[in-house]
């Protein structure tokens, strides 16, 4: 029964940072060169596996964190070349923004937020399963 609550979770999680991905495509997705192995957007069937952006979490137990445990939001950019950090920043800035904004929409009877850890985007909150 856990395991099947943990899944739907994380397909919640998936919809959500597919459609993060998404914007992000549409937003700096022809600032940078694609790496060369990578599919352009739309190529796949699965966006994490195309464009220049792939985002999705990992769970973490949080040791070390002023947060605890939760999701730590993985935002990879797949080019060669060097993306600036104000672009860095710029990403996951909105990251932050889209998941607070997006959380309560997916996860409507959850308290869940995120917040910056250090210099990763973190999901917290209500995580009971």
């Amino acid at each position: 029964m856990r395991g099947s609550r943990v899944r739907r979770f994380e397909r919640a999680l998936k919809r959500l940072f597919d459609r993060i991905d998404g914007e992000l495509e549409d937003t700096w997705g022809t600032r940078y060169n694609l790496h060369p192995a990578r599919m352009t957007r739309g190529a796949t069937a699965n966006p994490e596996t195309d464009g220049l952006f792939n985002v999705g979490a990992s769970f973490t137990t949080g040791f070390g964190s002023r947060h605890g445990r939760g999701y730590v939001i993985e935002i990879r950019t797949v080019t060669l070349e060097n993306v600036s950090s104000e672009d860095r920043r710029a990403i996951r800035e909105y990251v932050l923004r889209r998941a607070n904004e997006l959380l309560p929409e997916v996860f409507p009877d959850r308290a869940l937020s995120a917040a910056m850890d250090g210099n990763t985007v973190k999901i917290v909150g209500d995580l009971s399963l």
